[in-house]
């Protein structure tokens, strides 16, 4: 590791990355030598994930990177935290760095929620003492008491997550790197993890934040870098590059436009609105046939982006299939997490990798019950169902 100026926690250097990905089933012996002697002709693809990346991080800087799925966000805080070596290039620290990249991995399924925090604990670093006095502060805030001798097995993904995060956050540390690290998990307990990302600001400590929520990035970050097919596109003030990032999903436009002109059509949509959910139904049909789309759901008041999900964490990863002139009906079940009591609904509907937009449809339902605040934005946690027309709901 290269001596770094004192100002600077992390500078990244010209970094290169690229995958070799076997394209070809290689099912007898024949063929794997096959494969070996003439990957470079057919048997391996090469992903180049980063091209040419370069960028410093200044101490106690809270730092964005921002970027549609597949553009090498992740890559790129995995080399950053030598969990990838670069293929060519630099990336160089100083201080100690804790990655929040996968946050539960090496947790034991098998085990107790108490155990996975001594074993886990332990993978960070802390002496079994350290974590005997730290324990039940890690329960605590994990809000996890009653459940810490059952196995994790039985835990939901969000009870995961809480205790994961909860023991991640003992690690002292100079540099975080968080990489959607709450994108599973309450609303309630992800206010309070909001509330740790204040006090790392005011201690200033160095953090390289991961969100696809540009509510997020406009708040905490003071820079961040967009980054598109491995490159950067734009760096700059946190502001501008979020504004930069949701250009890429072209104009705001209504309804009655992304209906004439947009691959999918909106045939049909209610909600209903409550202080605890908010239940959506609607139907699409598309005029081609589409895999794996992705349903991108989104609460605005004007300009500003209030909260959101999309159907992969609303558990459809491998996205949404439309036949072409047949009707595909979703109902989304939300948490109304939200501060605000006015706003807009939409959605937007774009390919798994982020390159082909199939409509916008904003400002399709209006709610207000008094209040104009916009409130903080966060992401949604719910529930998402595929059918071939269920009844709509009234608004």
């Amino acid at each position: 590791m290269s001596k770094l100026p004192d100002d600077i926690a992390i500078r990244v250097h010209n970094i290169h990355k690229e995958f070799h990905l076997p394209h070809e089933n290689a099912d007898s012996i024949k063929e794997r030598v096959i494969t070996v002697f003439h990957k470079k002709d057919k048997g391996v693809d090469i992903h180049r994930a980063l091209r040419g990346v370069s960028f410093d991080i200044k101490k106690g800087e809270f730092f964005g990177v921002v970027g549609r799925n597949g553009s090498g966000k992740s890559t790129l805080l995995k080399l950053i935290a030598n969990i990838y070596a670069p293929t060519s290039g630099t990336s160089d620290y100083q201080g100690k760095l804790v990655a929040f990249i996968e946050l539960g991995v090496g947790f034991n399924v098998q085990l107790s929620g108490k155990d996975n925090v001594y074993l886990n604990g332990a993978m960070l670093g802390f002496s079994r003492k350290e974590i005997d006095a730290m324990y039940d502060e890690i329960v605590a805030f994990a809000e996890l008491d009653k459940f810490m001798h059952q196995k994790l097995k039985n835990y939901s993904s969000g009870m995961k997550v809480r205790l994961a995060f909860s023991v991640a956050i003992r690690a002292k540390a100079d540099i975080l790197i968080l990489d959607e690290v709450l994108a599973v998990g309450d609303a309630a307990f992800k206010r309070k993890c909001y509330d740790y990302f204040r006090n790392l600001k005011e201690e200033h400590k160095t953090i390289v934040l991961v969100s696809h929520s540009m509510g997020l990035i406009k708040e905490y970050c003071d820079r961040a870098i967009l980054i598109e097919d491995g490159k950067i596109a734009y760096e700059g003030d946190a502001e501008e590059v979020a504004d930069k990032y949701n250009e890429l999903f072209g104009p705001n436009i209504n309804n009655e436009a992304a209906g004439t002109d947009a691959v999918v059509e909106l045939v049909d949509c209610r909600a209903k609105f409550s202080e605890d959910k908010i239940d959506i139904e609607a139907e699409f049909r598309s005029k081609e046939t589409i895999k794996g789309a992705v349903l991108v759901t989104k609460l605005t008041r004007g300009r500003h982006t209030l909260a959101g999900t999309n159907s992969e964490r609303l558990g459809f990863p491998s996205g949404i299939d439309f036949e072409k002139d047949k009707p595909v009906s979703v109902k989304i079940t939300l948490e109304n997490n939200i501060v605000a009591t006015a706003f807009d609904l939409g959605f937007t509907l774009k390919s798994k990798d982020g390159m082909h937009n199939y409509g916008f449809w904003l400002n399709v339902i209006s709610y207000e019950s008094g209040s104009e605040s916009t409130g903080f934005p966060v992401e949604m946690a719910g529930k998402m169902e595929i059918g071939a027309k269920p009844k709509l709901v009234k608004k």
